[in-house]
């Protein structure tokens, strides 16, 4: 295996690629290179297109760390070819199986208040951009955050169409059947439950489980040090495998 892995960083829905900045400069130290990729954030299908398109030529192995819905677009372009993935890191990330959406997902354990903090902005073609709405943010995504960075973080976020998140995972065999992965989440995200995080790791068979105490969806910005730690220990295996 090469020694210059590349990790790919990919946001879900309602924030943006700064919600990695932290993890790139704690994998910067450790002499990781990483990319955050901009998720469209329009559908399951297109936004794994573009994620194969943007790093599917590299001839590098890749380690994913996926956010939320970006969970469900990693795991898709993985299993519809992505490259050399070596592991996936799903950081408060949903983890789908073939026919589900980010939606039975997020509804699978009692515990999500999303739908109560969430505007609707009508787009052409029937479809509606979905965001947080700014005054609801705080609580609903970042709390255990600062309020000056979540104001900033409310008002940079990138809507997500409602055709995304009802969108089925469509591959015949979902990339963590096949690819090793970790689990890095907050025992108080309110998004998506952590009993919804827990299910999920365990039918992954997951070879690491974070459960941060006290952390909310936005995990990769309050607790930058575990989510590169876990990089870090996919990074780890990967190399050990390829030795």
């Amino acid at each position: 295996m090469p020694e210059n892995p590349l990790v790919v960083l990919l946001h879900g829905a309602f924030t943006d690629s700064a919600h990695w900045s932290g993890v790139i400069a704690r994998l910067r130290a450790h002499d990781v290179d990483a990319l955050a990729l901009a998720n469209p954030l329009r559908s399951v299908v297109t936004d794994a297109q573009y994620v194969r398109d943007a790093v599917g030529d590299s001839d590098r192995p890749l380690v994913l760390a996926a956010h939320a819905y970006g969970g469900v677009v990693a795991t898709e372009a993985v299993a519809e070819g992505l490259g050399d993935v070596r592991g996936i890191v799903y950081v408060a990330g949903l983890a789908p199986d073939t026919g589900e959406s980010a939606v039975d997902l997020v509804g699978r354990f009692p515990g999500s208040t999303l739908d109560a903090a969430l505007g609707r902005t009508s787009l052409v073609d029937d479809l509606d951009d979905l965001w947080v709405r700014p005054d609801a943010y705080h609580a609903q995504v970042a709390a255990d955050v600062d309020e000056q960075t979540a104001y900033v973080a409310a008002r940079t976020q990138r809507p997500v169409t409602d055709v995304a998140l009802s969108q089925v995972l469509l591959a015949g065999t979902p990339a963590w059947k096949t690819v090793p992965s970790w689990f890095v989440f907050g025992s108080e995200d309110r998004t998506i439950p952590a009993a919804t995080h827990r299910w999920m790791a365990g039918r992954a068979g997951a070879r690491g489980v974070d459960e941060v105490p006290g952390a909310s969806h936005a995990v990769a910005v309050s607790e930058p040090d575990r989510v590169a730690r876990a990089v870090l220990d996919a990074l780890g295996s990967s190399r050990a495998v390829a030795a």
